[in-house]
């Protein structure tokens, strides 16, 4: 299936994964809506993917902001009149700081971006999915290798992705009667600005601080892609896409 006459809605499409994924998505003849907290990152992965203004919607929007993700699918219904595909790409990360030393703030951060944010627009993708003719489309949740096993100090990030997977299976669940799909890309290393200082090394679970392999994002991209593809009897609900050489599977 070729995304020709397809919507899609990337958050967080400004940078990294979500300007990987949006740039293919374009290619492929998607229709893009480009979500994110600054809107000339997001202007500029539209310049460079030469296609019509037609074909795309640029908002800047903080998704943990219920009213601006009402307005965001607003502005995606009005223009597009459907959505097909939903990335909930966008996330922050904490200070890699001892647990007792994080303050509420950036645990809060954390957990409104990842958790929240991709909860509401998860809501609001579901009421676009079921009134829309025909009905049905597809939510991918960008999720991590810190869902399956955290790094040292990482408690918030830990949590908000653990908590990721538990809100992909109730979606794929609740969505099954209506032609929703929910599925989660899990995430290791790939070579993006959040990824940067695995160049100088990462602190592991022994102590010790060791420089860990990244891959392109286009990979990941990619599989987003290929699962934005299937039909809606098809489902992927969890894939891992990793450095072959990161320090993921083995003993810490």
């Amino acid at each position: 299936m070729n995304g020709t006459g397809r919507i899609a809605l990337v958050t967080g499409a400004g940078t990294g994964i979500g300007k990987r994924t949006a740039l293919l998505l374009l290619e492929t003849g998607y229709s893009v809506v480009l979500a994110g907290r600054r809107v000339e990152p997001l202007e500029q992965t539209v310049q460079e993917a030469g296609v019509p203004k037609s074909r795309t919607l640029v908002m800047s929007i903080n998704v943990s902001d219920p009213e601006a993700v009402s307005a965001l699918f607003a502005a995606t219904q009005d223009k597009f009149g459907r959505l097909d595909v939903l990335f909930n790409n966008a996330g922050v990360g904490a200070p890699s700081v001892p647990l007792e030393d994080l303050k509420y703030e950036q645990w809060c951060r954390v957990l409104d971006t990842c958790v929240t944010g991709t909860f509401l627009c998860t809501q609001h993708a579901f009421r676009m999915m079921k009134q829309q003719h025909p009905h049905g489309g597809r939510i991918i949740n960008n999720g991590s290798i810190s869902a399956h096993t955290p790094r040292p100090n990482s408690a918030p990030y830990t949590a908000a992705k653990h908590a990721i997977t538990g809100l992909t299976k109730s979606t794929a669940l609740d969505g099954r009667p209506f032609d929703i799909t929910c599925g989660q890309i899990d995430i290791g290393n790939a070579a993006t600005e959040m990824t940067a200082n695995m160049e100088n090394g990462v602190l592991q679970a022994n102590g010790t601080v060791a420089v860990e392999p990244t891959m392109d994002a286009d990979h990941v991209a990619r599989a987003v892609l290929y699962m934005a593809s299937l039909p809606l009897d098809v489902n992927v609900p969890f894939v891992t896409v990793m450095a072959n050489r990161m320090p993921f599977i083995g003993r810490g």
